[in-house]
């Protein structure tokens, strides 16, 4: 096993990785790093918690502070993110591993205020993370010009095209210039991202840290069948008797992640609700009480399954399953991180059958069953 050191990055690089905890790299650190720092371009396959924020930032970072740009700075780097909180997190890996060096980057999403982004673009930025929407945005508006970035990242390929960002991905890829260095990092590797890889990385290494198994074995996972109307009752039910401290909640919809949290705050259990309809500022506050430990429960949609990064998240239920089975083995994912164990909760109501077909599928094998308690019976006339 390789250590940071012997991956080539600098001694500044090195300290602030040391900083970090991080001891011996990931899979996807010691494969990806020294191709990017040689040069080349990367095509990675790796999921969620394996390290590949450090694996590309890291050598971005390096490749920005061997030559710097005379008078005003310009977009040197651009990461292409499809969440806001996915984005939000690359930052905060940025300014962490860049600690002791001269390299300013930003951060830019939908959702805020674009003031103080425009003005932060104004004073010059070497690395620029940000979302397909208020990126288009701010070019559209002059803002932004990317004539000049070295460095492409499209992190969360497949998310982003399962969110329909593919237009707006041509649409920034005719704004670059030819010559850079790319690289795509995706979960999952369909023909459509392969597709798409193949129209703008040239000879790229291929990395893939895909796990043989699709979930790792730390994650205990259990299945519960039960009635739709008798959903919220378990929920609460299972929240006491596992003693659940820290854990998330996956609905399928907005309204029923707001339904539940005001649900679960009737049965004194301090929950908050993330979803694409919230604000910005409610979604990074909800997020912050529930990293700090006052929100024991968070509700959300899918739109946080790959944007969330919580080393110590021992629970999570999937109150509703995925539609996608892909979905699932990312939500669960949020657990038993950084080493970790965890433990997978899902409910199962009679019109979700197909849907746990498909996610065992995937799997390979059953989810292991965990017998319904017996529940309270209360008259519940909104019984979905």
């Amino acid at each position: 096993m390789n250590n940071f050191e012997s991956l080539g990055l600098s001694q500044k690089l090195l300290e602030a990785v040391e900083s970090e905890g991080y001891t011996t790299p990931t899979p996807v650190q010691e494969q990806s790093i020294p191709p990017l720092l040689s040069g080349r371009d990367v095509l990675g396959v790796a999921q969620t918690g394996t390290g590949k924020t450090a694996a590309f930032a890291l050598p971005v970072l390096q490749i920005m502070s061997r030559s710097r740009t005379q008078g005003k700075r310009y977009i040197r780097a651009l990461i292409l993110s499809p969440t806001r909180e996915l984005a939000a997190q690359i930052g905060e890996r940025f300014s962490a591993y860049g600690e002791h060096l001269d390299i300013r980057h930003k951060v830019i999403f939908g959702g805020v205020n674009q003031n103080p982004q425009v003005r932060a673009l104004q004073k010059g930025i070497d690395v620029l993370v940000a979302t397909p929407g208020r990126l288009l945005d701010l070019i559209n508006q002059g803002h932004i010009d990317l004539g000049r970035v070295e460095f492409f990242v499209l992190d969360e390929a497949d998310r982003m095209l399962d969110m329909g960002f593919i237009r707006d991905i041509k649409k920034v890829l005719k704004l670059l210039p030819n010559k850079r260095q790319n690289l795509l990092f995706s979960a999952t590797m369909p023909k459509s991202i392969a597709d798409l890889a193949g129209s703008f990385l040239s000879n790229a290494v291929m990395i893939d840290v895909s796990p043989k198994e699709v979930t790792v074995d730390r994650i205990k996972q259990k299945i519960m069948f039960v009635r739709k109307a008798d959903k919220r009752r378990l929920l609460v039910n299972l929240i006491k008797e596992e003693k659940v401290k820290c854990g998330i909640v996956f609905t399928r919809t907005k309204h029923g992640a707001n339904r539940l949290v005001k649900q679960l705050d009737q049965s004194r259990i301090n929950a908050a609700a993330i979803h694409g309809n919230k604000s910005q500022g409610a979604r990074t506050r909800a997020l912050g009480e529930f990293k700090a430990g006052k929100v024991r429960v968070l509700v959300a949609t899918d739109i946080a399954a790959r944007g969330i990064d919580i080393d110590q998240l021992p629970h999570v239920i999937n109150f509703d399953l995925p539609s996608v089975p892909e979905d699932y083995v990312h939500r669960i994912g949020r657990t038993a991180r950084a080493g970790a164990e965890g433990e997978a909760f899902s409910f199962c109501g009679k019109d979700e059958a197909d849907q746990l077909r498909s996610i065992e599928k995937l799997l390979r094998k059953p989810i292991p069953e965990k017998e319904t308690p017996e529940l309270p019976k209360v008259e519940n006339k909104n019984s979905d």
